[in-house]
């Protein structure tokens, strides 16, 4: 999966952008934080198999972090950046 502002062969735009960068990022904060919230209350109440899942679903939305950040960076060094949550 690269890495850069458009994947290859797609034609997005300012006016009509192919990805919601932006509203993924929100998305994959609001899933870290309810997952790491959740894991914690998991563990102080003893319940050690849901929490790990919790856990895991919660690495998984950071790496998703990292990723998007990583694309809205490639974004704005191609100069295409509006900051709305839809493009």
């Amino acid at each position: 999966m690269p890495l850069s502002a458009q994947p290859p062969g797609r034609r997005g735009t300012v006016g009509h952008a192919y990805s919601p960068l932006n509203l993924r990022l929100v998305l994959a904060a609001f899933g870290f934080v309810v997952s790491a919230v959740l894991a914690v209350l998991l563990f102080v109440a003893d319940q050690a198999v849901p929490a790990w899942i919790m856990v895991a679903l919660a690495v998984v939305a950071l790496v998703d972090l990292v990723v998007i950040q990583l694309r809205r960076r490639a974004r704005n060094r191609a100069g295409s950046d509006s900051g709305s949550l839809f493009e």
